[in-house]
């Protein structure tokens, strides 16, 4: 069975510095824009157990996103069949909570009933294993403590896909085993597992596929060994590079993401219901200053209203 179907799927983010910047680049349709995944196409079945790798700002967690349905692909497609759950080191945590109070929030953010949470609890709470700080604000909390309530209410959760997100980083060599055994249950029961993560030792020791991007694009996709071959290859060759060759390895690979451009909304032929809002409510801004100004519309030409709708077009 299909778990997982990414087809052509590429991500951009517009990159502006304010509303006055975004409402610019929405008129003149020049946005500069970062993508983040370029062209993407993976087919991840039920069962599969496969590490994520790549250099920070490679994609990793923006893939991981939009597997989870936070985000949408800018183009192309992904098809997600069944649950998904994060398992990350703390997140979703909030400081001014107790543990309990967390646990109970984030079970009723992923829809459990009431009565769910309740028989839940108990094994949360050993699974954590931090004593009486379970009655502690977060803010209290080391952050080795975090990491173990936060997995410990993530592993509790049935997905059917689980996304790990650098959860096994943080903690004593007890906690780290006790989630590798829960892990191997997962693997065991035939979850779907992406396993993201720095570590190369844990991905090989864990996963039986790789897949490697770099810089929003799927270098390699194969088998565990043989990917991670070649993946520890670039990293050797890069740590050997001196600073300035570095520097300048980022920065190429930088320009490529950040030089695509999405195509502006004439060229599209159609506008986004944002951008209507978007140009809606600015020109309705713009009336309600000229009015409270004690201008007349009819001071901007005989063609007042189409006067200021140039205003908007040519940016302020």
């Amino acid at each position: 069975m299909i778990r997982i179907q990414l087809t052509n799927a590429t991500k951009q983010f517009e990159m502006t510095s304010g509303f006055l910047s975004h409402f610019k680049s929405t008129q003149s349709g020049k946005s500069k824009v970062f993508t983040a995944l370029n062209d993407i196409n993976l087919t991840i079945h039920s069962g599969e157990v496969i590490g994520l790798v790549g250099v920070n700002g490679s994609g990793k967690s923006t893939l991981s996103n939009m597997i989870s349905e936070i985000i949408v692909p800018t183009s192309g497609s992904c098809e997600v069949n069944g649950d998904v759950a994060i398992i990350a080191v703390s997140q979703g945590l909030k400081k001014v909570l107790t543990g309990r109070e967390n646990i109970m929030l984030k079970c009723l953010m992923l829809g459990m009933t009431e009565k769910e949470i309740k028989e839940k609890m108990p094994h949360i709470i050993e699974f954590a294993d931090i004593g009486d700080f379970i009655d502690q604000p977060i803010k209290k909390y080391s952050s080795g403590m975090k990491s173990r309530l936060g997995f410990a209410i993530a592993v509790n959760v049935d997905a059917d896909i689980l996304i790990v997100d650098e959860a096994l980083s943080v903690g004593d060599k007890t906690f780290y085993q006790k989630c590798i055994d829960r892990m191997n249950e997962f693997k065991d029961e035939g979850k779907t597992i992406i396993f993201v993560s720095h570590s190369l030792n844990q991905i090989k020791s864990f996963c039986s596929r790789v897949v490697w991007l770099e810089y929003g694009k799927v270098r390699e996709d194969g088998d565990a060994t043989e990917v991670l071959k070649h993946y520890k290859k670039f990293l050797d060759d890069y740590k050997n590079m001196s600073a300035t060759q570095k520097k300048e390895f980022r920065q190429s690979r930088l320009t490529n993401q950040k030089t695509a451009a999405i195509k502006s909304e004439k060229e599209q032929g159609t506008l986004s219901l944002a951008s209507i809002l978007t140009n809606v409510g600015t020109f309705a801004v713009l009336i309600a200053l000229v009015l409270y100004s004690g201008l007349e519309i009819s001071q901007f030409g005989e063609n007042g209203i189409q006067s200021i709708i140039d205003v908007i077009k040519n940016g302020l």
